[in-house]
């Protein structure tokens, strides 16, 4: 894992291969981080990282200035090496939670301004999220979702859905709820 813009640039993290995670290619993440960077003031931004895993996507928000990242995750595994990155680089602007991801949306009540989710892609619930996001009003105005799956996962019929990005085989898929 590759740290790939802002003040932790550069970092190499060889998160324990024993970890259940898909972690996001360089390549999609840099596409991903140009979208979010060109339409949102990080300075001022809450996100949510959903499913964080080796917390690749949150380290590379705080990297970049990210005012607040809670990031969400239920294997020990996990939480144990994201809370060892967060430490060791003082990334004070993460929160980490261990919860199960469904459940932490059911009973959640704060929006954000960006909310990203990585559930493993053989994960049959995966629609759910962009419901359970619209259901509950995580998003605030002008906010957004990304969903990232495999390609072959169509959630155009999703609430919110604007568009989707192909990247190989795995895509994120975009959602607003904005009326």
């Amino acid at each position: 894992m590759r740290i790939i813009g802002g003040k932790l640039k550069g970092i190499r993290m060889n998160a324990p291969a024993s970890l259940p995670v898909r972690p996001t290619t360089d390549m999609a993440k840099e596409a991903l981080f140009n979208i979010l960077y060109n339409t949102y003031e990080f300075d001022s931004c809450d996100v949510l990282d959903l499913f964080c895993g080796t917390g690749n996507i949150s380290i590379e928000f705080a990297s970049r200035g990210i005012k607040n990242v809670t990031a969400v995750d239920k294997h020990s595994g996990c939480i144990y090496w994201v809370q060892s990155v967060i430490d060791k680089y003082k990334l004070t602007e993460i929160a980490l939670k261990k919860a199960d991801v469904f459940k932490f949306l059911e009973q959640h009540n704060q929006s954000y301004q960006i909310i990203f989710a990585d559930p493993p892609y053989d994960l049959p619930t995966i629609p759910l999220i962009p419901q359970l996001v619209a259901k509950n009003k995580l998003l605030t105005e002008n906010g957004l979702l990304v969903v990232e799956h495999p390609s072959l996962l169509k959630l155009k019929d999703q609430p919110g859905y604007t568009e989707t990005r192909r990247y190989g085989n795995s895509s994120f898929s975009f959602f607003n709820y904005t009326p």
